[in-house]
């Protein structure tokens, strides 16, 4: 039996002002082989390295898109020098199909042309798997764990993922942003297999495109004795990237107080003559 994790807010009808609560109730009898990633009222996890929006590479094998060499990325970090650059991505990686190269190259130029580039949050969009775990590069990140579902809520606009365990994928998923996640615990790792994205996502920000048939392999484990979460990423697109490829994400075990709620909406058009992405517009009512 998985310890029952259960929110202290609209999920039970308590809502702690601004704040989503978070209460532990242990079950008795829990396996030593799944992994507890929290939380309780003051544990989360957040980016422990410098710049928490780009990947860590594999240790083997292709890896992510990275910067230009030519061109630098250059992150702004907490009390350093405000030296931003924007990112310029390398498009000699050899994951990438030729169609990707030439929309990554558009987008590259528009960068060297002194537009500002576009990522999903800038926007208030859902940033898609497996982005999620670099969006925001400021995260808090909490886990919510059940005997049949995982829930991962970002503080940034409290983006929610849902995993759903030990069962099988639909047989035809509607696509969507996040696509479906279906996982199991495996020794001490949480395997988590995803498919059914839309194509409206990139797979980083560096303007990375994938398509509706991209399929995401993600295992989080716990390191460093329960101080660390580790998720290794592979990703295969057979129509975007020539090979499957992997990254790294690591956070570190955060005690700041309750998550905090951080609102974003769909309503920054051109602020500052930053041309992003149109607002998000529905095409018929939810209901």
């Amino acid at each position: 039996m998985v310890s029952k994790f259960v929110w202290l807010s609209a999920l039970v009808g308590c809502f702690c002002g601004a704040t989503l609560c978070v209460a532990v109730e242990p079950a008795a009898g829990e396996s030593a082989d799944i992994p507890q990633f929290g939380p309780d009222v003051a544990t989360a996890w957040a980016v422990n390295h410098a710049d928490g929006d780009d990947y860590l590479a594999p240790e083997k094998g292709p890896g992510p898109v990275t910067f230009d060499p030519a061109h630098p990325f250059i992150p702004t970090v907490p009390n350093g020098p405000n030296q931003p650059t924007f990112r310029v991505a390398d498009l000699t990686n050899p994951i990438l199909k030729p169609w990707a190269v030439e929309q990554m190259r558009m987008a590259n130029q528009e960068v060297l042309n002194g537009k500002i580039p576009y990522v999903p949050r800038e926007r208030c969009w859902p940033a898609g798997v497996p982005a999620y775990v670099l969006e925001p590069p400021f995260n808090i990140t909490v886990f919510i764990q059940t005997a049949k579902e995982i829930l991962i809520v970002h503080q940034q606009d409290q983006q929610t993922r849902h995993i759903y365990l030990n069962v099988p994928h639909t047989a035809h998923p509607k696509p969507s942003w996040m696509g479906e996640s279906v996982g199991h615990y495996e020794k001490s790792e949480l395997v988590v297999d995803t498919i059914g994205f839309n194509d409206k996502t990139f797979v980083d920000n560096y303007r990375t495109p994938h398509t509706g048939q991209m399929h995401v392999v993600e295992r989080f484990k716990l390191l460093d004795g329960g101080k660390t979460l580790q998720d290794t990423i592979r990703v295969e697109d057979p129509a975007a990237f020539n090979v499957a490829w992997s990254a790294v994400q690591r956070w570190q075990r955060a005690n700041r107080g309750p998550l905090e709620e951080i609102s974003c909406a769909e309503n920054n058009e051109a602020f500052y003559n930053y041309d992003v992405r149109p607002i998000p517009q529905a095409d018929k009512p939810d209901f």
